[in-house]
């Protein structure tokens, strides 16, 4: 298994900044991707930012511009710099690794963290 610890959440208002943290769990498994994906109420989880292991990026066309995928290898910590929030931010942000262990590739997720956006 691979764990993903998410923080950083909060109120913000409008025009703000956050910071979100995904602390990932040493394993054997192999990480490919790493992203981040969020979910407002009644809607589908969408792809936010991924970043794979050969330090490619993409974003949703949504928050080009405004949000930047990094990491930590050291720390075995991604991080997601939001900024210029707007009220459309507003969802539970989760952290999801996709890995690989013997030719197989597995998919884990995090708990969440709320992000709430005030206009």
């Amino acid at each position: 298994q691979v764990q993903l610890v998410e923080s950083g959440g909060g109120l913000v208002q409008a025009g703000g900044s956050l910071r979100l943290t995904c602390v990932v769990s040493r394993s054997i498994f192999s990480i490919n991707a790493m992203g981040w994906y969020r979910q407002a109420p009644g809607k589908q989880r969408e792809l936010v930012a991924t970043l794979t292991s050969g330090g490619i990026t993409n974003y949703a066309d949504s928050v080009k511009g405004r949000f930047s995928i990094s990491r930590d290898s050291a720390e075995n910590t991604v991080y997601l710099q939001m900024n210029s929030l707007n009220a459309e931010d507003t969802a539970v942000y989760y952290c999801r690794s996709d890995a690989e262990r013997l030719s197989r590739r597995y998919v884990f997720w995090g708990q969440g963290t709320q992000v709430t956006v005030s206009s």
